[in-house]
């Protein structure tokens, strides 16, 4: 459901720098200058605090210039710092799953961590933007947390506890009609299960994954009634789609689906010794 990602190689404090140079002779020469120094550190900070938006506060005294600061990520001119850095990272990440949520499919546009409209001076800092599904980003917005929760979403550079299966999958009988349930490993810290769940229910991943289950369902049914007719061993085959699906990463769906089917006794059992429904 949730992917760590390489953090990119530009360097986040160092685009601050560029960008401010590159503005030396424009109107906003003067502005950009003044406010140099100060915005080098807060993107230190906010690397220092791993984006977290509980310790990195807004800047409202930008507040009357953010149009500029959004220019920088939405026109971005051509050749310039910004520009390079955003177009390197679209090239970078060619992935065939979203890492906010796991679901197969390319992701076709950055997200900011920390919202462009709320943070406009981190708008074209890279370490806060990674690829994202259309689904989450609309499911994310502006949000970021709340007073029991501060930090709903988990962050793909810094939270590098998520490189590990941090979802668990259970399949509930009857197996020819199962249901399903999604939760956090039992052998995380409380902060990190804390987190997990919360990431889960703000991008809706339990009801968007049920329609991905019913129809990943349907068709295990169909690949183990092949295996069988074929004589091939069921677990080793299923094995293989797990292990296969793990190269993508722990927590896209197909490895969480095919983890727990084969970790589970009694729905292997009913794979490899039970008929199954007509409707395969």
């Amino acid at each position: 459901m949730v992917m760590r990602l390489t953090p990119p190689v530009m360097c986040s404090v160092q685009l601050v720098t560029d960008v401010v140079e590159e503005r030396k002779n424009g109107k906003n020469a003067k502005y950009f200058s003044d406010i140099a120094s100060e915005w080098r550190q807060r993107v230190q900070d906010y690397i220092t605090h791993s984006g977290s938006p509980a310790s990195v506060p807004r800047w409202p005294a930008i507040e009357p210039k953010k149009k500029s600061f959004l220019n920088l990520y939405l026109h971005p001119a051509v050749g310039s710092a910004q520009g390079i850095a955003l177009a390197e990272m679209r090239r970078s990440y060619q992935l065939n799953y979203c890492p906010a949520c796991g679901e197969p499919g390319t992701p076709n546009t950055l997200d900011h961590y920390l919202p462009k409209t709320l943070y406009a001076h981190f708008c074209v800092t890279p370490l806060n933007l990674f690829p994202m599904c259309d689904a989450c980003q609309q499911l994310k917005g502006t949000k970021t947390g709340d007073a029991a929760n501060p930090k709903f979403f988990i962050h793909p550079y810094f939270d590098v506890f998520v490189a590990d299966q941090v979802i668990e999958l259970s399949v509930r009988p009857p197996y020819n009609t199962p249901t399903f349930s999604l939760g956090s490993r039992q052998d995380m810290t409380a902060p990190q299960r804390a987190l997990v769940e919360c990431h889960v229910r703000e991008l809706d991943i339990d009801n968007r994954f049920g329609n991905y289950f019913v129809e990943q369902h349907r068709r295990l049914l169909r690949q183990v009634d092949a295996l069988k007719r074929s004589h091939q061993d069921v677990r080793v085959v299923l094995t293989s789609f797990r292990d296969s699906a793990a190269i993508s990463g722990a927590n896209v769906w197909d490895h969480i689906f095919y983890a727990a089917t084969v970790a589970d006794a009694n729905f292997m059992d009913y794979l490899q010794n039970q008929d199954f429904p007509p409707f395969l």
